[in-house]
């Protein structure tokens, strides 16, 4: 498989971590009205990025096996680990470092097997 379309997988999990912490910011501010939601930024940035990251996601998956992408869009919870950590002042805990370790070994794993 071309490493390209691996790497294209990986930037729609990027996306997907994106989209998550735009989530979490406009569910801060949310309210349940037509008006508010129509003007909540975060939101609607949030949904922007997660349609681009589908997008991306779905071309990827038209040239690549899903046993092989799908474990590289699990990367999307490492990257919203990161996010809050970093952008919302989130503790990570060492279960999370660990968990996050794991994650990237199986698709380190998966990939170096299926994906070369």
């Amino acid at each position: 498989m071309d490493w390209k379309i691996i790497l294209l997988t990986a930037l729609a999990a990027f996306m997907g971590g994106v989209g998550q912490l735009e989530f979490k910011l406009g569910a801060n501010i949310l309210e349940f009205d037509i008006k508010a939601l129509l003007t909540n930024h975060h939101l609607l940035i949030g949904l922007a990025i997660y349609a681009i990251s589908t997008v991306l996601y779905i071309y990827a998956l038209s040239k690549g096996p899903l046993s092989v992408l799908y474990p590289v869009i699990a990367t999307s919870y490492i990257w919203a680990t990161l996010f809050a950590g970093t952008f919302l002042g989130e503790k990570v805990h060492i279960t999370n470092w660990i968990g996050i370790f794991f994650i990237l070994l199986g698709v380190t794993l998966i990939v170096a097997q299926r994906g070369g």
